[in-house]
């Protein structure tokens, strides 16, 4: 891996060569060919502005539901969590940027007396994947709370849209233009009990903790659930809990989910992705659909 290199013009960090394992929850993949942590918003725009038009890129936050290809990433990853970290009240809502934790966002809004947002402390990732996917648990989902965003297209440039530009569906959000990621919402919620609400949070965390193997590598759920039903239920009824590959498993504590023993490549875990999918198929006639994100793949 070769050493970071800091620019004359630019104020992040560039990394060329560099390890993604360190950037994604089920700690796989190869290399990037290069990754950008910036600064904060300016400093991204003024990078994305000064890469060429076909250079690949691609954004993320904690890599909580992503799975790097062992071969690694052509072109460039810029890195959000830790960058864009701005969070404030605005006019009557929440401000949050990209790289903010939902964790974070879930316990802000509680501390400024706001309900409605305690779901997010359960999921494992960054505002910016929420709203990507509209991330929801426990009945609740991000873009329930959405009043408008900010994105930034590859050239560099900001756009504000209202939520009613996006169609948000079950863990699928329809962007109106294709080329650009969120950078940054505003959340709209309405005033409660704080103390109600971190009691509901903390009861969550605990049931969350109860039955994810939160204690392993891993990245959330890999499929979507069936309507009227759930993918856990069905890959368990397969016969599948704890199957191995390689380095990974499908966990014998909840079995949405694969974990890395320790020493999983990017093609064991896609192994028991296409294992656990077509099992399921087959036995039942049900597709799953997957959550899991393959970093490279459109």
């Amino acid at each position: 891996m070769m050493a970071a290199m800091q620019t004359t013009e630019l104020r992040g960090e560039l990394k060329l060569n560099e390890s993604m394992q360190r950037y994604n929850s089920w700690r796989v993949g190869g290399h990037a060919e290069r990754l950008y942590i910036p600064a904060d918003l300016a400093d991204l725009q003024q990078f994305l502005a000064g890469l060429p038009a076909h250079e690949p890129r691609y954004v993320l936050g904690l890599g909580s539901n992503l799975l790097v290809p062992d071969e690694g990433i052509k072109g460039t990853v810029v890195v959000m969590h830790n960058a864009l970290n701005q969070m404030h009240l605005e006019h009557g809502s929440v401000y949050v940027e990209a790289g903010v934790t939902t964790a974070k966002v879930a316990r802000f809004c509680i501390k400024s007396g706001l309900r409605g947002a305690e779901f997010l402390a359960g999921i494992p990732g960054t505002m910016g994947g929420a709203l990507a996917m509209n991330a929801g648990c426990h009945g609740g989902e991000t873009w329930n709370l959405v009043s408008k965003v900010m994105t930034l297209d590859h050239h560099g440039e900001l756009h504000q849209r209202h939520r009613d530009e996006f169609v948000a569906s079950y863990r699928h959000v329809q962007m109106p233009r294709a080329n650009e990621w969120f950078v940054a919402a505003w959340l709209t919620l309405p005033e409660g009990d704080s103390a109600q609400a971190e009691a509901e949070m903390k009861q969550l965390l605990a049931k969350r903790l109860a039955t994810q193997p939160l204690n392993m590598p891993n990245a959330g759920s890999t499929f979507r659930n069936p309507p009227g039903d759930h993918a856990a239920r069905l890959i368990e009824a397969c016969g599948l809990k704890g199957k191995v590959i390689g380095g990974a498993q499908i966990s014998e504590k909840h079995a949405n989910f694969i974990v890395n023993l320790g020493n999983a490549s990017a093609m064991d875990i896609q192994q028991l992705i296409d294992l656990m999918r077509e099992s399921v198929q087959e036995k039942f006639g049900v597709q799953l659909q997957q959550e899991v994100k393959v970093l490279g793949q459109a």
